[in-house]
């Protein structure tokens, strides 16, 4: 079937190339090292942290994240071996265009949309509240309408927005830049919290490490993981369970390396860069997230950490109010850089599928100046700050982990079948075990996301429904393959 046509990476490649479409190369190993760093230390180290030691696994979340990273890991090596074999805008969009097909592409695509645009909304949402307590702390308390809790416009959360957006439009080195000071910020931050906080850790708290396993309200009906519903399993929390269940929620802390290889084709040495960045930025996170975990349940007893603050709200226990206002800035600077690489994401793989005709090719136009897609650019940041300033997420990070999983999964299936169907391909970095490392890989992404509640997989499935039904009524007519395929077969 014509849906199922690849592309090649030599098609891939020479697209890249074309003077309205050419993106400029301005990165390094250390750029993009620094954009992982940037989009991963964020979110998960300043707010789940707390949440899933508190509701789901006590002292042994710091066995979550060893978890989260390993799956992370082996997906990892399979996004640099392709990264480094096609150095091209749109990550795993662009992967599984090479090798499973235009359809299945279009399908991750559409997953990548759900995953970036829906994770750089939450986030500035997020940044928005320690910004308001900020300010609050300062004696400046904004109006609840604007923002807070529940907030009717979510006026912080649009602004960074609207200011990263900015930003982005007018060149991705200024952009590398902006994330490298903040990056730094927060890189700080995070080392103060873990060496500050070895004073005030008491062993006691974490005794039990693996608190025993017991039913909770966390866990019933549709918030249940989906394994433990299709095997009959008693919902629990806490115990083995409750650590693979917070593995599967602090996933979404790790999310923001497979964004590095979207930036490959801005990279001026891709097949050597690309891959380290990607698999230096993981490490380093990893070992960062591992200590603050075990130095905030040692702090504090699990059961009375906070689930909106729980770093600064520690020291704030400890008597170090000092300590927590410092910590807010670090957040600041860390949720920051967050929406910075996201949005940055979301605009390369939109670019790469309208350069594709899958979405309109207008959007894929480079800026004569700025050298960046300025017409997606501008609108994934109205579309992001609609979000940010009207709707209210709650658990959708969730939604965001089983997307980022299933890109996951198609990535690593790729690895083995480009490795079949193009033996040939120069790689720079090469997978190590091959088929064995990507069945792994599949599998323990797989089984994180059978450990996600159900209803994410109601609101994935319906969203995937949606996207097919874009995909026939438009990407499928406009499709570039397709439209030569037909000049091909005109005598």
């Amino acid at each position: 079937m014509d849906i199922f046509r690849t592309k090649s990476v030599e098609q891939s490649i020479r697209d890249t190339e074309a003077p309205e479409h050419r993106l400029r190369k301005r990165l390094t190993a250390t750029d993009l090292t620094v954009f992982g760093i940037g989009v991963i230390v964020g979110t998960g180290i300043f707010v789940l942290t707390g949440q899933v030691a508190k509701e789901l696994a006590g002292p042994a979340v710091a066995i979550s994240f060893v978890v989260a990273a390993v799956v992370c890991g082996l997906a990892a090596l399979c996004y640099a071996e392709f990264a480094s074999t096609i150095p091209v805008a749109g990550s795993a969009y662009t992967f599984s265009f090479a090798t499973l097909g235009e359809f299945p592409a279009w399908v991750i695509g559409w997953d990548l949309v759900l995953e970036l645009a829906l994770a750089a909304a939450v986030v500035s949402v997020g940044w928005s509240g320690y910004f308001a307590s900020l300010l609050s702390s300062l004696g400046i308390d904004l109006p609840a309408a604007l923002a807070g809790d529940d907030p009717v416009f979510n006026l912080p959360a649009v602004l960074i927005v609207l200011i990263l957006t900015v930003v982005l439009l007018v060149g991705i080195k200024i952009s590398s830049r902006v994330n490298l000071i903040l990056v730094i910020t927060k890189v700080t931050v995070v080392l103060l919290v873990i060496v500050a906080g070895l004073f005030f850790v008491k062993g006691a708290n974490y005794t039990p490490f693996v608190p025993e396993a017991v039913a909770t309200a966390r866990v019933e009906g549709l918030k249940a993981p989906l394994i433990q519903v299709l095997f009959g399993i008693t919902p629990v929390a806490f115990g083995i369970v409750g650590i693979f269940s917070a593995a599967a929620i602090v996933f979404f802390a790790f999310i923001g390396f497979d964004i590095v290889a979207t930036a490959a084709e801005e990279t001026v040495a891709p097949q050597r860069d690309v891959p380290r960045g990607i698999l230096g930025s993981l490490a380093i996170c990893t070992a960062l997230y591992v200590a603050v975990s075990l130095v905030v349940v040692g702090m504090q007893r699990y059961s009375e950490l906070s689930t909106t603050a729980p770093l600064s709200d520690a020291f704030i226990a400890a008597g170090q109010a000092w300590l927590a206002t410092i910590i807010s800035v670090g957040a600041i600077a860390g949720l920051t850089t967050v929406v910075l690489v996201l949005l940055l994401g979301q605009t390369r793989v939109l670019f790469a599928m309208s350069r594709d005709g899958l979405l309109p090719r207008s959007l894929s136009k480079v800026h004569p100046t700025f050298g960046t897609p300025a017409r997606l650019t501008v609108a994934v940041g109205l579309v992001t700050m609609a979000l940010a300033g009207f709707v209210s997420f709650g658990e959708l990070a969730e939604l965001v982990n089983i997307g980022t999983l299933f890109a996951f999964v198609v990535v690593s299936i790729g690895v083995v079948v480009l490795r079949r169907t193009r033996p040939d391909l120069p790689r720079a970095f090469r997978v190590p075990l091959v088929p064995v490392l990507p069945i792994v890989s599949v599998l323990a992404c797989l089984y994180l996301m059978l450990n996600l509640p159900v209803q994410t997989w109601l609101r994935f499935l319906a969203w995937m429904a949606v996207g097919v039904l874009v995909y026939f009524a438009f990407g499928y007519r406009h499709s570039r393959m397709r439209q030569q395929d037909t000049l091909e077969k005109v005598p």
